[in-house]
């Protein structure tokens, strides 16, 4: 385990092999999301995409009350629909995290609401704290989600599930998060970091093309018509068919020893 060699305001980064876990460091604020964690939280992308020796990237909160109980609501206030269209048109954490090219898990640890639940449905996989609650209550403001909210929620949830908690406001706990599809797993609180790591060391330990293109392949499936994205599978298997990990992964199969992914 050790520190990245990045220095952030509102981030902890860290590494515990070949995983890193960015932390939101607001506790104060309950890590809210302001425009300085959105920067920095895109520049952390930016770093780890071009470090090899990172495979998985995990997010979290610092403490114990909030993974991110949303936006800085007093940063938006006053803002006119012009200058809140000008932020809006920036790069986007939400989109720059769906679109990652490496696995990246949400590790919820407390609240997860409005901006803070729309970056937990960027991510590939979440995973919560029996204690964790979730929700859009942006409707409670007199607003609507804004970060993929209406969009990603559906999809995981089914609309009808996601038009009530969008519509009501309401949070839902983690075990109910779990029953609809808005989280993968649950673990107890006291489990929580060693078993997410756990089990993102396991994906880590895999042929990081192989990663990317099983990625891009189920992003497609939530896209395409089934013809189309049956197509792509078929282009993308036999991409990761001429890849180096692929002859590695047969090999070591064959010879019944550990692969060792180099990632080409």
């Amino acid at each position: 385990m050790g520190s990245l060699s990045l220095s952030f305001e509102t981030l902890l980064l860290e590494r515990v092999d070949r995983v890193a876990i960015v932390t939101i460091n607001r506790p104060d604020k309950r890590n809210a999301l302001n425009a300085a964690v959105r920067r920095e939280i895109i520049d952390a992308l930016d770093a780890l995409r071009a470090d090899d020796g990172v495979r998985v990237v995990v997010f979290t909160g610092a403490g114990d009350k909030a993974f991110i109980a949303g936006a800085d609501i007093g940063e938006f206030a006053e803002r006119t629909p012009l200058q809140q269209r000008d932020v809006m048109s920036r790069r986007s954490v939400f989109e720059e995290i769906a679109e990652y090219p490496k696995p990246t898990i949400a590790m919820i640890n407390g609240f997860a609401l409005g901006g803070g639940c729309e970056l937990a449905l960027a991510c590939d996989l979440r995973v919560a704290a029996r204690s964790a609650r979730l929700g859009q209550p942006e409707i409670r403001l007199g607003i609507i989600p804004g970060g993929g909210g209406t969009q990603r929620l559906p999809r995981l949830v089914g609309p009808g599930r996601a038009m009530r908690m969008i519509l009501t406001g309401e949070l839902v706990t983690a075990d109910d998060a779990l029953a609809s599809g808005l989280v993968d797993i649950v673990f107890d609180d006291a489990e929580l970091r060693a078993r997410t790591l756990a089990m993102a060391g396991e994906i880590a330990s895999f042929s990081p093309v192989a990663l990317r293109l099983a990625k891009n392949a189920v992003r497609a499936a939530m896209e395409t018509p089934l013809s189309a994205g049956l197509r792509y599978e078929r282009e993308l298997f036999i991409t990761a068919f001429a890849s180096e990990d692929k002859r590695e992964g047969i090999a070591a199969f064959l010879e019944k020893r550990p692969a060792d992914f180099r990632g080409h």
